[in-house]
């Protein structure tokens, strides 16, 4: 058996094996590519992504590694949403980014459109506690823990996934109320809510 490289020839194996499963999901339609490395285990890397950017159904990437990423593909002419929200504001305006696929945005989408429609440093900085706040575990839990307290959804969390403790609940309580409740849709206050309020099953 002939010996390979650690470093070279399973990478290649292994790009390859990408753009033929990205290539296999593009045949079915428009389709934005997600890299959430965090999420997959797996960098699509810049190389990676060019071999299939010229399929008739790439609509573009979500890109969760960056500003240099982010602005690899702007001066290509890749379209791209920034995958991050705490740096969203800076990529769209500065690398080239043309939007955000975002978790904050669901609690104030408003602001965050704003953020993207033009400098909005302020804004920014105004919603950026808030956003440390929500991934402090991983995401939905964050999300949707505020969501269940602004009402917005029913208290029923899938396990392994669990509400936030008291103690960041009630942070999560004055960070969006310090943001202002009106940014909010459908508005109905926010609760602090018990453990005993939420529910919890599994989906086997």
């Amino acid at each position: 058996m002939r010996w390979l490289p650690p470093s070279c020839e399973p990478r290649r194996r292994c790009a390859q094996g990408v753009i033929a499963h990205l290539t296999s999901a593009l045949d079915f339609g428009p389709t934005i590519i997600y890299n959430v490395p965090g999420r997959t285990g797996q960098d699509i890397s810049v190389e990676t992504m060019l071999q299939i950017a010229d399929h008739p159904n790439f609509a573009g990437v979500k890109e969760c590694m960056g500003r240099e990423r982010i602005q690899a593909y702007s001066d290509r002419n890749i379209i791209t949403w920034s995958g991050n929200d705490d740096e969203c504001h800076e990529t769209r305006h500065e690398a080239g980014c043309n939007g955000v696929i975002s978790v904050t945005a669901n609690l104030i989408p408003g602001l965050f459109s704003q953020m993207m429609k033009e400098p909005s440093y302020d804004v920014a900085s105004d919603v950026a506690g808030l956003v440390d706040w929500l991934f402090v575990e991983p995401n939905p839990i964050g999300v949707n823990t505020l969501m269940m307290q602004l009402g917005l959804c029913q208290p029923v969390f899938r396990l392994p996934y669990v509400q936030y403790d008291a103690e960041m609940r009630a942070k999560g309580k004055a960070l969006i109320e310090a943001i202002g409740l009106e940014n909010v849709p459908g508005n109905k206050g926010c609760e602090l809510m018990a453990d005993g309020d939420f529910l919890h099953c599994a989906d086997f």
